[in-house]
């Protein structure tokens, strides 16, 4: 459980990557959900560029807690409202160099969403997210928090979440405009993620070739999905990570 955590007073030094155009700033006045801050004058702030962890939305939830009644300056590239009224943006609270986003990645209370683009940004906060699971702090410090392929029921009760699924994949295939890897042999039961055949010139750049994926061991991040087996659809580069031979 998150109580008690006081935001910037413990986060290791880290490059601001994610230093946008200030967007406004404001009081915290209550939190809406694990990702979801309401201001006193009443805008809802989503944080940008992180899922929160499964578990109880209580204790999800405890982890913003702590900054009810703080001063937050908020920044982002855009300040376009979504379609339910809510801003998304990085909250920073003075002196602090880090976002609160990169906070919550240090101490292991939430995942990259691998949905931000700038590339100083995405750094800040993958070192952020490494650090946790180095120190095993948080979410990971129980294997719980990283799905494994050998079990893809399991997998399937994250359906409708995201998640973050690891293994070796044992083989990639190319049918109509999508490519699959496949982490199993029965596409009706085990994991795999579908890669639009569109980003595969985005992954190559960001040097992430499918076609080089086999054998190698593979993390995949996003939602969950059941077409057949689980899936994980691939429409940003920063969902697939090699970390092994």
């Amino acid at each position: 459980m998150l109580c008690g955590i006081w935001f910037g007073a413990a986060a290791p030094s880290l490059a601001a990557g994610c230093q946008f155009d200030i967007q406004g700033e404001g009081v915290v006045s209550a939190v809406v959900d694990a990702r979801t801050l309401r201001l006193e004058d009443d805008r809802e702030i989503r944080l940008a560029g992180i899922e929160v962890v499964a578990g109880k939305p209580e204790d999800r939830e405890s982890a913003l807690a702590a900054l009810i009644g703080r001063h937050v300056v908020l920044r982002g590239e855009r300040d376009d409202p979504d379609r339910y009224g809510r801003q998304s943006l990085f909250l920073y609270l003075e002196p602090s160099a880090s976002s609160v986003q990169s906070d919550l990645l240090t101490r292991g209370e939430a995942l990259i969403s691998a949905d931000i683009v700038d590339k100083a940004c995405a750094t800040e906060l993958a070192t952020a997210e490494a650090a946790a699971r180095q120190a095993r702090r948080g979410a990971w410090a129980t294997d719980s928090i990283v799905e494994t392929v050998e079990d893809p029921a399991d997998i399937l009760t994250r359906a409708g979440q995201f998640a973050v699924v690891e293994g070796k994949v044992v083989s990639v295939r190319q049918a109509g405009g999508t490519v699959y890897v496949n982490f199993g042999r029965r596409w009706t039961r085990d994991f795999a993620a579908t890669i639009p055949k569109r980003m595969v010139p985005d992954l190559e750049a960001a040097g992430v070739t499918p076609a080089s994926l086999k054998n190698r061991r593979v993390r995949v991040r996003g939602w969950v999905e059941r077409r057949g087996g689980p899936r994980i659809n691939v429409v940003r580069t920063g969902q697939i990570e090699v970390i092994g031979d």
